[in-house]
């Protein structure tokens, strides 16, 4: 976890308690090849370290393989998906929107390829959901991002097939995360309509820059975050949210600044922002 990683993390507990919710941990854990040895454990103790109480087991997405496999066989049962052979590089020349490429539907008809990932069929109605902070957002998939991959050309499960079918299996009914995921929104709530699931409420907060104006991630160097000083830091990721703790607080207990927070929590003021300097 870096600063970042904690904002959404404090934004989305606080939701959670105000409205008398609860908190869910998921180790989204599918694409072993990216794991890190011992990350969970340095991402477990840094929650407990900065007092996050979360409601029920710990759930690991890998646990969900055999849940994401039905969905799937649904999607080709009812061919909503295709094979898709087309590579990286066969792609770099096709048209790039907010996701990145957007996939021009060359295996829609068909394919030769005896290495294929499957892709889920879209249309180019406008998909629309009204973000709690962001307000109204629309997308037309099949021209603004195309097709997507579901599953993977090595058989790993695609994250935005994952995801969908662990929320509804959670019974997850709010989504609060970083403005960075807005973009994916609308591939998932295609995918919810798709198999039949509810649509949770969503709401993106601004994410974290650097002085470069980059998005804090390990990609930009982003730093792990520090077990010492834990308040002053908890009360900084309020800060950022523009909560504006007592500078007293920093010096108070963990539990005593939580309690600070629930009491005065209010995401309203983060309306239509975008980054968080």
């Amino acid at each position: 976890m870096h600063f970042g990683s904690l904002l959404a993390a404090v934004a989305s507990y606080l939701e959670a308690r105000v409205n008398n919710g609860y908190w869910l941990l998921r180790i989204e854990d599918i694409d072993p090849p990216r794991e890190q040895p011992g990350a969970t454990d340095i991402i477990l103790a840094a929650l407990e370290a900065y007092g996050f109480e979360w409601d029920g087991p710990i759930s690991f997405q890998s646990a969900s393989r055999d849940a994401h496999e039905n969905a799937i066989k649904r999607l080709v049962d009812a061919k909503q998906v295709y094979p898709c052979g087309c590579s990286r590089r066969s792609l770099a020349a096709a048209a790039h929107g907010p996701l990145g490429v957007i996939y021009p539907g060359t295996c829609r008809n068909g394919c030769n390829s005896d290495e294929t990932a499957l892709r889920v069929r879209t249309n180019d109605e406008e998909i629309t959901f009204i973000d709690a902070l962001q307000g109204r957002q629309s997308q037309r998939l099949e021209s603004e991002s195309g097709d997507f991959i579901i599953l993977r050309r090595d058989g790993l499960v695609a994250y935005q097939l994952a995801v969908v079918v662990d929320d509804e299996m959670q019974g997850v009914t709010d989504i609060v995360r970083g403005i960075d995921l807005m973009d994916s929104t609308p591939r998932q709530i295609w995918l919810q309509r798709l198999l039949g699931f509810t649509t949770p409420n969503y709401c993106h907060i601004p994410v974290a820059v650097n002085t470069d104006g980059q998005k804090l991630s390990k990609n930009t160097g982003a730093p792990g975050l520090s077990l010492d000083n834990i308040a002053a830091t908890l009360c900084a990721a309020f800060r950022a949210l523009r909560q504006n703790p007592p500078p007293d607080l920093d010096g108070a207990s963990v539990s005593d600044i939580w309690q600070w927070a629930v009491a005065h929590w209010d995401i309203g003021v983060l309306e239509r922002q975008k980054q968080l300097a």
